[in-house]
C-alpha cells in the first residue's frame, strides 16, 4: 500500500504562486489524471493514493518539504486504525495492547502517533479504521479488534463503562486550568483516600500550602502525577511523567505508579527516559514509522527485550529495521588519559552564592579541550545557579578566580520563544557566514534534523523542535565553552540519543568544551567524560564537586540518592536495580552503585 501525506505545518500554498509545483510537475496531472487535487474549498492539496505512482517528483519539487510518499507492505492495510483527513493525512497502524494490573510502556519518536494512540484508547478520538469518509459504528470497531484484549476495552468504552484518568504531557499549562492551593486541589480529587500516603511518596509536604501558579516545573509534575493517582479509575495514562524530575524523584514516581498497578488498575505510559521506562514497565510497545506520515505500533514485548530491540534498531518478530545502526553504551567507562595543561580552556576557583535562604558552594575545577562535563544532582541544589554564575548572568558573593576570560554560550533550561521570525533567521544570527556552507548543513542542520523546519516560524514549533533549534543555535556560536541546561527535555528517546551523539562529536571535533546539566542517566552515560556531582539539601544548601571521572562521579551521586545501577549484558545500557534486590544489596556491599564491570 502507498501512504501519501502533505504536512499542513509545512505546506504554504499562498507562497507557491498560481502554478503550484506539486501540480505543475506531476506526470499524471500533466496527462489530465487528477492524482493531486486542489479543490477551491480545500486549504491544502490532496494526493490521491490510488492514482499516485510514487515517482517522487512532487517531493523534490515542493519548496517547503511538505510532501512524503511511502510504500508500505500490503498486509498493513488491514491494520489501519485511524487516519486524519479529509486530505492526505497521518495514518496510525495498530494500537498498544493494555493489560490489567500491568504497566505497558510506549516508546518511539515524536510525531509517530503516540498521542493519537492514547487519545483513541481514552475515548477522545473515535477510530475511523482508515476511512476518512464514513465513520464506523462501535460494533464495527469492536469487531475490528476481535480476539485481542482491546475488544473488551472498546466494548466498555462504547457503553461508557470505563473511567479513565489522563496525566497530560505539558504540565506547565496546569496553572491555566487549575487555580488554588496545592493541598485543597489534591484533597478535592482524593477519591481513593490515600492523600497522606501519596504526599509522602512524592515528597509534596513542603509545597502543600503554596499556590499552584507558584510551582516550578518539577513541582507541577509531581502534583499532576499525584492528582492522577488519587483519582479512582479503571485505566490510567501518564504522558511523559519523568519530565522536570531529578533521578530520585523519577524513581519515587515509578514506585507510586507500580503500586497503583498492583491494586488491579490498567496503566499505559509514554516515557522517553528509557531507564525510567525500563524500571517502571512490565511490557513495552515500540511505535515506529515516519514522523507526521505514519506510525506502526509493534506487538508487546517484555520490557528488557523490547528496549534492547529498540536500541538495536531491529524488531525481530516483525523483521523490521527501524534504525540504520544500533546504539551501544560504554561497558566499562574509565578516566580520561593524556590530558595536558596546554589543553586547559577554563580553570575556576571556589564559588559561593547566597540566594535568600539557599546557600551554594562549588569546589571549582578545570576543563580541557574536547571534554564534556556532565552536571548531576537532585533538583534545588544549585545546578542552574552555577551555570548562571559561570556565564556571567549572576555574580558570586566571593571573588571568582578564573585563569582567563573566555567566550561562553548558554542554552537555558526553560525555553520561551518570544522571537518573531523563522528558524532560519533565528539560527543565522549565531551561525553567520558558515550557515550557507555545506559542512554546516550536514553537521548541524541535517544532523540535528531541523533542515525541514528552517522556514517555519519559531513560535509555531513543538517543544521537541524548539529544543533542537536552541541546541543548534547555541552550538553555532563561536565560543570556547558551551553551557547546556537539560538539552534532552521534550525530546523523544531516539532523538535524545541521536542529539547527544551529535553534541559529543561537535565538541570533540571542534576542540571546544561543554558543561551539561542532565537528569536522563542514559544521556549522562552516553555523553559525559567527567562529572560534577551536586550534593546537599534541596532548597537549603548545595555543594558542587570538582570534575571527576564518570565511574567515581556516578558512584558518588547514586550513593547520595541510594540507587544502584547494573549494566545490560547485550547493550551496555544502565538499568536500575530494584531496591533491596539481590543485585542491589550486592553492589552496595561492594560500594559499586553505578555498575559492575561486565563483558559480552
Amino acid at each position: 500500500m502507498r501512504v501519501a501525506v502533505i504536512n499542513p505545518d509545512y505546506c504554504k500554498p499562498k507562497d507557491c504562486g498560481i502554478t503550484k509545483p506539486c501540480l505543475r510537475y506531476c506526470p499524471l496531472v500533466r496527462t489530465h489524471t487528477e492524482a493531486i487535487v486542489f479543490e477551491k474549498d480545500m486549504k491544502y492539496p490532496r494526493i490521491v493514493e490510488s492514482l499516485c505512482t510514487g515517482c517522487g517528483i512532487c517531493i523534490k519539487k515542493c519548496p517547503f518539504n511538505a510532501i512524503s510518499i511511502v510504500n508500505l507492505p500490503e498486509e498493513l492495510k488491514t491494520d489501519a486504525v485511524h487516519r486524519y483527513g479529509p486530505g492526505s493525512g497521518f495514518v496510525l497502524f495498530r494500537l498498544p495492547v493494555i493489560k490489567q494490573d500491568k504497566v505497558v510502556g510506549l516508546i518511539g519518536a515524536n510525531g509517530s502517533g503516540k498521542s493519537t494512540a492514547i487519545k483513541i484508547l481514552a475515548g477522545e478520538i473515535k477510530p475511523n479504521l482508515g476511512n476518512v469518509k464514513v465513520e464506523p459504528s462501535w460494533d464495527e470497531i469492536i469487531d475490528f479488534f476481535k480476539g485481542s484484549e482491546l475488544q473488551g476495552h472498546f466494548k466498555k468504552l462504547s457503553n461508557k463503562e470505563l473511567k479513565i484518568v489522563f496525566k497530560p504531557q505539558y504540565i506547565t499549562k496546569l496553572p491555566q486550568v487549575a487555580r488554588g492551593v496545592v493541598k485543597d486541589l489534591l484533597l478535592k480529587v482524593d477519591e481513593r483516600g490515600i492523600f497522606d500516603e501519596i504526599i509522602d511518596e512524592l515528597n509534596l509536604k513542603s509545597i502543600l500550602d503554596r499556590n499552584i501558579n507558584q510551582l516550578s516545573g518539577g513541582e507541577l509534575q509531581r502534583v499532576a502525577i499525584s492528582a492522577a493517582i488519587l483519582r479512582d479509575a479503571d485505566l490510567y495514562m501518564f504522558d511523559e511523567p519523568s519530565s522536570f524530575l531529578d533521578i530520585n524523584e523519577r524513581i519515587s514516581m515509578a514506585k507510586s505508579i507500580q503500586s497503583l498497578a498492583k491494586t488491579g488498575k490498567t496503566i499505559l505510559i509514554v516515557e522517553h527516559d528509557l531507564v525510567v521506562c525500563d524500571y517502571l514497565s512490565d511490557y513495552i510497545s515500540i511505535i515506529y514509522g515516519v514522523p507526521a506520515v505514519y506510525g506502526i505500533v509493534s506487538h508487546l514485548h517484555g520490557v528488557s527485550n523490547g528496549i534492547n530491540q529498540y536500541l538495536d534498531g531491529f524488531i525481530r518478530d516483525e523483521n523490521v529495521r527501524i534504525r540504520d545502526e544500533p546504539i551501544l553504551f560504554k561497558m566499562n567507562p574509565t578516566a580520561l588519559e593524556g590530558r595536558s595543561s596546554d589543553d586547559i580552556i577554563l580553570s575556576f576557583g571556589r564559588i559561593e552564592k547566597q540566594l535568600g535562604n539557599f546557600k551554594f558552594q562549588s569546589d571549582g575545577g578545570t576543563i580541557h579541550k574536547g571534554e564534556i562535563i556532565g552536571i548531576v544532582g537532585r533538583n534545588g541544589l544549585g545546578k542552574s545557579t552555577m551555570i548562571k554564575i559561570l556565564s556571567g548572568e549572576l555574580n558570586p558573593d566571593n571573588e571568582l578566580l578564573i585563569n582567563k576570560k573566555i567566550k561562553i554560550a548558554v542554552k537555558p533550561q526553560y525555553i520561551d520563544p518570544d522571537y518573531k521570525g523563522t528558524v532560519r533567521e533565528f539560527i543565522k544570527e549565531s551561525a553567520k557566514k558558515k550557515f550557507d556552507t555545506s559542512f554546516y548543513k550536514s553537521d548541524y542542520l541535517r544532523a540535528f534534523d531541523i533542515e525541514k523546519i528552517l522556514d517555519r516560524e519559531l513560535n509555531e514549533l513543538s517543544g521537541g523542535e524548539l529544543q533542537k533549534v536552541y541546541i543548534v543555535k547555541t552550538l553555532s556560536e563561536e565560543v570556547d565553552l558551551y553551557l547546556l541546561d537539560e538539552p534532552s527535555a521534550y525530546l523523544d528517546s531516539q532523538a535524545r540519543l541521536t542529539i547527544t551523539k551529535q553534541i559529543k562529536r561537535l565538541i570533540q571535533n571542534n576542540k571546544k568544551c561543554a558543561m551539561i546539566v542532565e537528569h536522563d542517566i542514559l544521556c549522562v552515560d552516553f555523553l559525559s567524560d567527567l562529572l560534577i556531582v551536586f550534593s546537599g539539601t534541596p532548597g537549603m544548601n548545595g555543594h558542587a564537586s570538582p570534575p571527576i571521572d564518570l565511574k567515581n562521579g556516578m558512584n558518588r551521586f547514586l550513593k547520595e540518592v541510594d540507587i544502584t545501577f547494573r549494566r545490560d549484558q547485550n547493550t551496555g545500557r544502565p538499568r536500575v536495580n530494584k531496591k533491596d534486590s539481590e543485585m542491589d544489596k550486592k553492589q552496595k556491599a561492594m560500594n559499586e552503585y553505578y555498575y559492575i564491570s561486565v563483558h559480552k
